[in-house]
């Protein structure tokens, strides 16, 4: 007998997901990827702005060729501009993470120590899986970010004015003010000061519930554990806009009474990834840290 949990209890899944990822604020689901492995989104270019022509007379007409000298061109045929043709290309977006797990639950084990296998399997969503895909979609963003500046010593800079330096990069490249500032433990505790905790209302107990700390500047603060972020991790600011993360299969399953033990096998698989959308990298800004030397080498890591 199997329980496919994928199927009764897919809703409670998804909400563990929510709760639990700390990567829910800084992604998004834009995409439908049902009954698709791969997904193209076509980017392109953008035309100039001309003055209007709205007297002309036929034939040529005399236009300054940037260097001071005239020179004759013909008219367009449009009283808008010139015609072009906007050029586009695709990104093209193919899942690659398909990963699995299974483990037995023997039944004397079960009825000697109290073990609930729905339980466990919770746990092993909870401490496994959602962790694994968070630490990848981080580094994921950090490779793909469109603001990269050079790797700083964040013991020896106050971490704010690099925060400002970040705002203003974002700000010129006009990304959305719906930004989230990631951060670990470390710097959080260098931000602590200036960041505003949140209060007891409504509103930030869900905020709470989603992994945010408080605010700063305008933003969100979501602090994550160290393990699961770059080596090099300084810190990060995102709009949900420049990732998507989707999940195209969540297949849990508790199996009883099947001929390869005695007891229930749970299952599980997951198919996942993240993509940074090449028009919208400018949306997460990465600051490296930069990292001691280990023994053995002669230079330190940036």
């Amino acid at each position: 007998m199997t329980i496919e949990l994928a199927k009764k209890y897919s809703s409670k899944v998804d909400e563990a997901f929510a709760a639990l990822s700390k990567t829910s604020l800084v992604t998004n689901q834009d995409y439908d990827w049902r009954g698709a492995h791969t997904v193209a989104v076509y980017k392109f270019t953008t035309a100039t702005m001309n003055d209007y022509g709205r007297s002309r007379t036929p034939g040529l007409s005399v236009v300054d060729d940037g260097y001071g000298a005239a020179v004759s061109v013909s008219e367009s045929i449009s009283r808008y501009g010139d015609i072009y043709d906007l050029n586009g290309t695709v990104q093209e977006m193919m899942l690659t993470r398909d990963r699995s797990f299974i483990f037995n639950m023997d039944k004397m084990d079960v009825d000697e120590s109290a073990l609930v296998p729905a339980e466990a399997l919770a746990r092993q969503i909870r401490e496994v899986v959602i962790p694994e895909r968070d630490k990848y979609i981080y580094q994921k963003m950090a490779d793909n970010a469109g603001i990269k500046p050079a790797a700083v010593d964040l013991d020896s800079v106050q971490l704010y004015d690099e925060l400002l330096k970040a705002t203003e990069a974002m700000d010129e490249a006009e990304v959305p003010d719906e930004r989230v500032l990631v951060v670990s433990p470390k710097a959080y505790a260098k931000l602590k000061k200036e960041i505003v905790a949140l209060a007891y209302n409504d509103e930030d107990a869900r905020a709470r519930a989603m992994g945010v700390v408080g605010f700063i500047d305008g933003m969100a603060v979501v602090k994550v554990p160290s393990n699961l972020l770059p080596e090099d991790f300084g810190f990060m600011v995102a709009h949900e806009s420049a990732c998507t993360a989707p999940v195209k299969l969540e297949d849990f399953g508790i199996h009883y009474d099947t001929p390869l033990s005695s007891g229930a096998i749970i299952t599980g698989r997951i198919v996942y990834d993240a993509f940074v959308l090449d028009n919208k990298k400018n949306g997460i800004y990465y600051q490296a840290k930069t990292i001691a030397n280990k023994p053995g080498e002669d230079n330190p890591s940036k």
